[in-house]
Parts: structure tokens; C-alpha cells; sequence
């Protein structure tokens, strides 16, 4: 197989590579076994089931923001759900009590509105609150839970009001894309600063951003950290990570259709940065292009933009080896955290294709998308 090609039948396509993923699962497989940890699969970052198999080989359950992420994790993963939202509605904590094993809360008013409920159906319950613990490394307030105007977790000035003997779970998100020093700094602060509210549950979760498989993360610092923790306060430590567990373990593939010449070149592609690849406009990022370097590496540099009528749907600015024509086929790394779970029919633009790389080197295709899953949605 050509290292610059993948056998897909047809682009766009969301293409999981089965060896990365099980690659980045030992990461999270070691951190378990020797800090004694729990460890969710966050789904608002990555929610496919084809790969559930393979992911509930080590992971302990999902972590769902919402009813259908939920609904997902019980029905597809299997093993244990917990569930946050920033406020529930009164018809959906009852359908919440048949799919969760923890409903955590946001708000004092809410943990104590629905606490009755949750205790008699025998759910466990948590309080999120904010630590004022800053450390997201990409995206700036848009993305850090932390922010000062943070809708995210009750203030430690809250903590007293909270009725502990009812509280299962103290739970604290403050990280996005953080390296161990992230990480670490989060449970050391925690533990520093909170304790005699930690000494009331039974467990504390650390939420997610940990970024375990990224280059340059000190995973023996995180297993230190949350060992010493665990040792100092006698509770079971969780964590959440998402985009960690996939990353750079699969490709979003495009097709070249046309190059449009201007003041610079532009290769239009099949796939569309706002419907496919949304986080890159937002943070913003330029994502990886196999094959391809950075403006002026290489002899031809083009633009790679999408057929939507957004003028700004450009996925950044790349150099190749060789002229781009059409039919040649464009591979974008890190192509799977966030981007399956936020895609878009904008512009009646198609859904890509979410295809399996097995290890044999074959293509197989998990899921197809046609035109009425657009036209469904539209009502």
C-alpha cells in the first residue's frame, strides 16, 4: 500500500486506524494498571461504535454531556455511565436514572431539586465545581472550563452548602489538549486546596484534557501524581479523556476535484473544513497533510479549500512535492477527535464515510451516508 494513499471506495471518508487506536488504548491500559485509576471514554469527544469493542477491552465505561450520548454508552459500550450536564430537565432525569450509574450536577439548586429522585432509584450523585485551575493550551477562553465566566461547576465558595453525606463524586474539569505538567499541577492543586471536602466522597474525577498520548507526555508524572493522591486521601481517582484516546489514530480523507488559480493556488477538495473538520477554524489549526509541508518546504504550495459557499472553508495553507491535479487524494492526520462527533451537512454537503484501517492494511467500511441522512434532519 502506498504510504501516501489509503484504499478507501470513495471520499470523504473518517478512516480509523485500528493499530494507532489500540496503540494509544495500552497508554491508557498502563495508567490504569499502575495508579489503580478508573479511566472514561469521554463521547462528546469520540462516540463510534465500531470501535467500542476494541475500547471496552480496557476502558472502565463513558462519560456523556447529554440523553443520546448516554443512551449511547449504555447500549453500545456496555459497562458504566456517568453523565454531567450543566442543567437537566426534570423529563429527562427520569429517562437519565435508566441509562446512568453517576449523574454529577452543576448547580447547588439542581443537585438539590433532583437528589431525592437519584437517592431513590439508587444512582450515585456527584458536584462538579471549578477549581480556579486555568491550563487549556489551545483555544483560549472559548475552551478552558476555568475561564472567569465559566458556566461549568458550582465556586469553592459554594462548597460548604453542598449536602456531602448525599455526594458520591467531587468532580473537577479544567483542562483542554494539557501535557502532564497540566495534569499533574491540576491534582496537586486539588489536593492542596480542597481536601477536607475530598475526605468527604468517595471519589474524586479529574475530568478530561489529559493528553496522555501526545509527544512529550510524562505519563510516569501522572501516574505518580494520581497514586500519591489516591494514597493521601483513600478515594478512586477518574478520568475522562476523549480527543487523548484517538489521537492521531486515523485521517480524514478528501479527494482533489479542481485547482482554482488566483494570488494563490487552490486545490478544491471533496471535504470541507467547516462540516469535517470544524475545531480547526474555531481554535484555529492547521491539520497535518501526509505527504505535505509547511508553505515554501516543497516546490508548490496551494491552499486546500472546500466546494462550500463559505470563503473562509479552507483547511490552511500547504507545500507538496508535486503539482496537485484532480483525483489526487489528500490525507489529513489527527483526523478523528471531535470531528465525527460535530459534522455538518452544511451546504447539503455529504457526511464522510467512517471506515476501519484493520491491521492487515484493509479498508472496511463501518458506516455510509447518503442523502437522507440530510434530508432527515431537515424535517
Amino acid at each position: 500500500m502506498n504510504p501516501l494513499t489509503l484504499p478507501v471506495s470513495r471520499t470523504p471518508a473518517y478512516v480509523i486506524d485500528v493499530a494507532a487506536l489500540k496503540k494509544n488504548l495500552q497508554t491508557a491500559a498502563r495508567i490504569k494498571k499502575e495508579s489503580g485509576c478508573k479511566i472514561l471514554l469521554a463521547t462528546k469527544a469520540f462516540a463510534t461504535p465500531a470501535t467500542f469493542p476494541i475500547m471496552r477491552e480496557v476502558l472502565d465505561g463513558t462519560t456523556a454531556s447529554g440523553l443520546y450520548e448516554a443512551k449511547l454508552g449504555r447500549e453500545e459500550f456496555g459497562k458504566e455511565v456517568h453523565v454531567f450536564s450543566p442543567a437537566y430537565k426534570e423529563e429527562e432525569i427520569k429517562e437519565f436514572l435508566g441509562l446512568a450509574d453517576d449523574i454529577y450536577f452543576n448547580s447547588i439548586a439542581q443537585l438539590r431539586r433532583f437528589l431525592p429522585t437519584v437517592k431513590q432509584a439508587g444512582k450515585k450523585t456527584g458536584i462538579r465545581f471549578n477549581p480556579g485551575y486555568s491550563k487549556a493550551t489551545v483555544g483560549g477562553a472559548l475552551y478552558d472550563p476555568c475561564s472567569p465566566t465559566s458556566r461549568f461547576g458550582i465556586l469553592p465558595k459554594e462548597l460548604d452548602q453542598v449536602p456531602w453525606d448525599d455526594v458520591h463524586i467531587l468532580h473537577a474539569h479544567a483542562l483542554c489538549e494539557a501535557m502532564h505538567d497540566g495534569s499533574v499541577g491540576l491534582i496537586e492543586h486539588i489536593g492542596k486546596n480542597f481536601g477536607p471536602y475530598i475526605k468527604r466522597v468517595k471519589a474524586v474525577n479529574f475530568g478530561g484534557g489529559h493528553f496522555i498520548n501526545k509527544k512529550g507526555y510524562d505519563v510516569d508524572a501522572l501516574i505518580k501524581a494520581i497514586k500519591e493522591f489516591r494514597a493521601a486521601y483513600n478515594v478512586e481517582v477518574i478520568l475522562e479523556p476523549g480527543g487523548a484516546l484517538v489521537y492521531n489514530a486515523g485521517y480524514l480523507v478528501a479527494t482533489v476535484l479542481d485547482i482554482h488559480p488566483n494570488e494563490k493556488n487552490t486545490a478544491i477538495l471533496d471535504a470541507s473544513a467547516t462540516c469535517h473538520m470544524p475545531d480547526s477554524l474555531l481554535i484555529p489549526f492547521t491539520p497535518p497533510v501526509i505527504g505535505a509541508g509547511e508553505p515554501g518546504a516543497h516546490p508548490h504550495n496551494y491552499l486546500l479549500g472546500a466546494r462550500t459557499c463559505m470563503t473562509g472553508d479552507v483547511f490552511g495553507e500547504y507545500s507538496f512535492p508535486q503539482p496537485l491535479k484532480a483525483g489526487d487524494q489528500i490525507i489529513f492526520g489527527d483526523g478523528l477527535q471531535y470531528n465525527l462527533v460535530q459534522a455538518t451537512t452544511f451546504n447539503g454537503t455529504p457526511l464522510p464515510d467512517i471506515v476501519l484501517l484493520n491491521e492487515n492494511g484493509k479498508c472496511e467500511l463501518a458506516r455510509g451516508f447518503g442523502y437522507e441522512d440530510f434530508r432527515k434532519r431537515l424535517g
